[in-house]
């Protein structure tokens, strides 16, 4: 399987050795604006590929060369200022950087899914289907993938539990307006109550993000590893449910959530193949019915203050 990682920085390089140790890639080009940095990258996973008993190419290149590729990871970012405070600080910036790049690899791959690791991610995948005009199950954002996870993490502590055991969604915006979606959460085959020690563990999940940010100045370790297993779980069309940022759309096939409708958000979806193979239906209480039609607001807000820029 041939994939092509967008944007080199500590994400996208982190992908790109997460990809090499796990093996789930045949092909991987390696693409940056500064053509030297994504050289000295494809060289150092060159030799970092002579200890590992898994054939991989990899290399530099331009757009041109990510032409036929199966996955493509966008992780491209404009720099980070200082006075952003939050992920949709970076939404203006990010959509114009989007508005160069995603056109050009489309048509170099026109069947190829797409996974949109930038931030703000919500916003960024709803850009990505509009700019690459691929249908909505072939694009798809990291979402609250490694919040939900944080939060399995902490749950399995008190409970005794394996993570993988737990099932525990994070919905809505990848950012502060998501919620835990209590009302279907379950630990072994039983119902995880809603309790505030619990909330406040969603709140430290939810926040961790932010922590490491502060302590080394970028998230890349998590983030990397959630989307080599999205890209592994394509590849071997493995069918695993996970919550990443998809289009809702309203209709019972892509999210018919609230009457929500136009905006991606992060809802559990089943991944293979061919990218999103089915949208998850889960019942929500009415307090996070409302929780999720908050969350669509603020996205929405955000992507209207993205266009016409």
């Amino acid at each position: 399987m041939k994939v092509s990682i967008i944007g080199l920085g500590r994400v996208g390089s982190t992908l790109a050795y997460t990809l090499l140790l796990k093996g789930a890639a045949d092909e991987l080009v390696l693409v940056n604006r500064t053509r030297e940095r994504a050289e000295g990258d494809a060289l150092d996973l060159q030799h970092a590929h002579l200890f590992i008993d898994s054939k991989i190419d990899i290399r530099a290149g331009e757009i041109a060369d990510t032409a036929g590729s199966e996955v493509i990871a966008y992780c491209a970012s404009a720099p980070w200022k200082d006075n952003f405070n939050n992920r949709l600080d970076a939404a203006v910036a990010n959509t114009r950087l989007m508005e160069e790049l995603i056109p050009a690899l489309a048509e170099a791959s026109p069947d190829a899914k797409l996974v949109v690791l930038s931030n703000p991610v919500d916003v960024l995948t709803w850009h990505a289907i509009r700019l690459s005009a691929f249908p909505p199950e072939r694009v798809m954002g990291t979402g609250t993938l490694v919040d939900s996870a944080r939060f399995r993490e902490l749950i399995s502590a008190q409970v005794g539990i394996h993570p993988s055991d737990i099932r525990a969604y994070s919905l809505g915006e990848h950012g502060d307006s998501q919620f835990l979606a209590f009302s279907g959460a379950e630990a072994g085959g039983e119902p995880l109550e809603d309790r505030p020690d619990r909330r406040a563990m969603f709140e430290r999940a939810t926040r961790a993000g932010y922590e490491v940010f502060n302590k080394k100045g970028c998230t890349n370790y998590a983030i990397a590893m959630a989307a080599a297993y999205v890209i592994e779980t394509i590849r071997a069309d493995a069918r695993h449910t996970m919550p990443l940022s998809t289009l809702i759309d309203g209709t019972d096939k892509r999210g018919g959530y609230a009457g929500v409708a136009g905006v991606c958000l992060s809802v559990p979806v089943v991944v293979g193949r061919e990218g999103i193979v089915r949208w998850m239906q889960p019942e929500l209480n009415e307090e996070e019915t409302q929780a999720f039609a908050h969350s669509a607001d603020v996205v929405r807000a955000a992507i209207v203050g993205t266009l016409g820029g």
